[in-house]
């Protein structure tokens, strides 16, 4: 009777371990952010809070984050890149480090201008490259647009970083797109004979350099000048230049993106999708624009108050992958020319 209690109790325990699963794994998502930590963590830690799902996050420089997912390939943590400027995202889908997407909700949420065609990368928010202006020494009526830079009346009045810099190769790219070559080369030639000094520093720089005299206009992504206005101490120099949207007439001011792909070599796919979305959700939007000074990728998104005093502007619609396509064309112009 007892044998007979035991092998029953045995046989029920076999069938029981069958059915019940094993342990599932904590839900995770690996990031590679060329963002620094303290502007996206934020964000996703409420997307951990919101869905469970742990992000495992990894920064760096942009271009080194690119060379480690290629030297790294199958066998790479990553799950996901995101980077800044379409010129590097295009980077990276040709060197076949990023995989397509399929996602309606991305389709809907992103604009087209601001995304792959083929689902390789999605815009998280959008970035201007204006003109900016010490508000003593010009009038905004003398401006116009990018071309109109090259006039000789701007000689020995501007500050530009140097030619090495992907937002000033993807603005050249850009013209290179809408204007053709020959017509940006020209242009180009004659702009660089209107720098006040040679290219040096970051965009805080030119702003800085504009504030000290040594330049009445600067081309900047308009992000550094909303963080500077946010410093204490930075603060007296950013308020000693205005924000003047070029092209208005014609095809819109600049932008680019921040932008995040799907790498080849990622094994929590349904996660990193997830993430993505969430990135792109009205939620994210509103934060990035709230605490970046980063335009929103579509309308309707409450932005900061330091945005709002810029005023609206109409930004070129240039689909975005033209950017990273002109890219070898305008670093080679522009070495052509002499932009340093």
């Amino acid at each position: 009777m007892f044998g007979s209690f035991k092998k029953g109790f045995m046989l029920a325990g076999l069938a029981m371990s069958m059915v019940v699963p094993p342990l599932m794994a904590a839900e995770e998502v690996n990031l590679y952010s060329a963002r620094k930590e303290e502007l996206i963590k934020p964000l996703l830690d409420k997307f951990t809070t919101e869905t469970g799902i742990k992000v495992n996050l990894v920064t760096g420089k942009a271009d080194a984050l690119l060379q480690r997912l290629k030297s790294e390939g199958q066998n790479s943590p990553a799950d996901l890149l995101l980077t800044t400027d379409a010129g590097r995202l295009y980077r990276a889908q040709e060197a076949g480090v990023l995989a397509p997407v399929q996602s309606a909700r991305l389709d809907e949420l992103v604009p087209a201008q601001y995304r792959n065609p083929e689902g390789y990368w999605f815009g998280m928010s959008v970035r201007a490259r204006p003109i900016v202006y010490v508000k003593s020494a010009v009038d905004p009526q003398t401006l116009s647009s990018y071309e109109d830079l090259a006039d000789s009346q701007w000689k020995g009045h501007i500050c530009i970083r140097s030619s090495d810099n992907i937002y000033n190769q993807s603005l050249v790219a850009s013209m290179i797109a809408t204007n053709g070559l020959k017509a940006t080369e020209a242009w180009a030639a004659d702009f660089v004979k209107n720098f006040a000094r040679p290219p040096k520093g970051g965009d805080r720089d030119q702003i800085k350099a504009a504030a000290a005299g040594e330049c009445d206009i600067a081309v900047i992504n308009t992000y550094y000048l909303g963080m500077m206005l946010q410093d204490d101490e930075q603060r007296p120099q950013a308020e000693k230049v205005a924000v003047f949207w070029p092209n208005q007439d014609g095809r819109g001011t600049h932008v680019n993106i921040s932008g995040i792909g799907l790498t080849a070599a990622a094994a929590n796919r349904d996660n990193a999708v997830k993430l993505m979305e969430f990135l792109a959700s009205d939620e994210a939007q509103a934060w990035y624009a709230n605490v970046n000074h980063e335009y929103p990728i579509r309308d309707g998104i409450e932005v900061s108050d330091i945005l709002k005093a810029w005023g609206t502007f109409k930004a070129d619609d240039l689909n975005l992958q033209a950017l990273g396509k002109h890219n070898a064309e305008a670093v080679m112009l522009m070495d052509r020319v002499g932009w340093k």
